[in-house]
């Protein structure tokens, strides 16, 4: 019974801990899972158990909590409900039969319908989305609805502040939803807040950790949306944050880092649907429904009978479904191309499928191109995108790259010349799985036509990298690239 014998039996204990923990690993962590994540949190947990199972009991659980998934399930129902009563349920002979099979698609998911008879402006310059923005809400008479995934007060939205309280004194009310783990982060977030209690505006937190609350879910999965609508007849939605350039972070200020957007001002019947998403996150974060007071329905907003009117379908997404709305309506579009896929997206970590997707487009002869930052702002989603750079210059992706000191965060993308998609969402695992997202789908050569500007003032900005230059990178970068890739996929 000596001190060989304690240390035997620690080791055989510590072996047995270790095995139990790898079979319960092996039974609970696929369910439910894509391959890739299982075989990630599993390795992980085999190389390092201690801080894996902790990992996992944190941030393990990719969906809402079923109560909030029921709430959305319910809205859903609620939406189809009326989209039936109001024969909104809408699709076009003339539109290409695959196009008809991606709307229906989507409507199948989110309950929310495709329109004809809209107009949409694009909207790239930083300041001028803001103020822009602003202006609408000073014509407000009824209602103003803004959702941001971060919220700041400062130099750059002063006027926006100012346009919502200049609102509330014409007896507007303006309601505001923010991220909670995002805007808190920001300095003087407290300063913010008191603003808007100032003001008057009406705002509640998204996704909330507050456990001693009762209101806690995974603290990674967050809201990421970009939404304002102003009396439900003019909507705005994008990239864009409610926020200087720079984020208000010293850190990104100390670098120089400015960020680069999209967004896109909204009317025709498709307002309704924008605003719907607004309305669904503010019955699910106060249990406030103001679907009676505060909804404009698609039926009463004006149908433009321009000849470039535009065909739209808004998409939200994110773990409050039961599937990855936004990956499979870019799966969708990617496979329907014929001609060409041009893609922004500022972070780039695609699962199997996407990237499948994206080459099998080069080898069916089209045109692919990929728009992303020179420099990244977030280490580790940085090194996991540039691990997939290889793969897609040798399959035949141009990848054009946006110069420093600007962070490229627009998300959008076009197929061919009369399809393209604008929103929250990145091309990444996260917003696939983790991220409450909105897109908007638009059919229509002049809204494609303005987007085209858009990417040609992104190549004439940037430059493009080649294969050759690829593959002089040092072997300490692409290691670096190659693990980075495997966390990604801890979802």
């Amino acid at each position: 019974m000596g001190s060989l014998f304690f240390a035997n039996l620690s080791w055989s204990l510590a072996v047995l801990v270790h095995a139990a923990i790898v079979v319960t690993a092996l039974i609970v962590i696929p369910r439910g899972r894509k391959p890739t994540a299982a075989m990630a949190w599993i390795l992980l947990i085999v190389v390092l158990p201690g801080v894996g199972v902790v990992l996992y009991l944190v941030i393990g659980n990719y969906r809402l909590p079923q109560k909030r998934r029921a709430e959305q399930a319910h809205i859903d129902e609620i939406i189809r409900s009326r989209v039936a009563a109001g024969a909104l349920d809408e699709t076009d002979a003339s539109w290409p039969r695959w196009f008809q099979r991606v709307v229906q698609q989507n409507q199948n998911l989110t309950a929310l319908p495709a329109s004809s008879g809209n107009e949409a402006t694009l909207l790239p310059h930083y300041q001028e989305s803001i103020d822009t923005m602003a202006a609408e809400v000073d014509t407000a008479k009824d209602f103003v609805h803004i959702e941001f995934f971060i919220v700041g007060w400062d130099d750059t939205t002063r006027g926006f502040f100012a346009a919502m309280e200049r609102a509330v004194a014409r007896g507007v009310t303006v309601r505001l939803l923010a991220d909670y783990v995002a805007t808190k982060k920001v300095a003087d977030s407290d300063k913010m807040l008191a603003e808007l209690d100032r003001i008057g505006v009406k705002w509640a937190w998204m996704l909330p950790v507050e456990p001693f609350k009762g209101k806690y879910q995974r603290p990674d999965l967050r809201n990421h949306r970009k939404i304002v609508v102003v009396d439900g007849r003019v909507a705005f939605m994008g990239s864009q944050n409610l926020i200087a350039r720079h984020y208000d972070s010293p850190k990104n200020i100390k670098r120089g880092l400015k960020w680069q957007e999209l967004m896109t001002r909204l009317t025709g019947p498709v307002v309704a649907s924008v605003n719907t998403v607004f309305l669904s996150d503010w019955l699910i974060e106060t249990g406030e429904d103001l679907s009676q007071t505060a909804h404009v329905p698609a039926a009463q907003l004006p149908v433009s009978t321009a000849p470039d009117a535009l065909q739209c379908q808004v998409i939200p997404s994110g773990p409050g479904y039961d599937t990855e709305n936004n990956l499979r309506l870019f799966l969708s579009l990617i496979y329907g191309a014929t001609e060409k896929v041009i893609l922004t997206s500022p972070y780039f970590v695609p699962d199997e499928a996407m990237v499948y997707a994206i080459t099998s487009a080069c080898q069916r002869g089209l045109e692919v191109q990929l728009f992303v930052s020179e420099i990244g702002d977030q280490f580790m989603v940085w090194h996991a995108q540039r691990s997939y750079y290889q793969v897609l210059l040798e399959a035949g992706v141009r990848i054009f790259l946006y110069p420093e000191p600007f962070i490229l965060h627009s998300k959008h993308f076009s197929i061919d010349d009369d399809i393209a998609v604008i929103g929250s969402s990145n091309m990444d695992i996260r917003s696939f799985s983790l991220n409450s997202e909105v897109s908007l789908m638009v059919r229509g050569e002049s809204f494609v036509a303005g987007m085209r500007e858009v990417e040609q003032a992104y190549r004439d900005a940037g430059r493009e990298l080649t294969l050759e230059e690829w593959r002089r990178e040092p072997a300490k970068a692409t290691f670096l690239d190659g693990l980075m890739r495997l966390t990604s996929a801890l979802n």
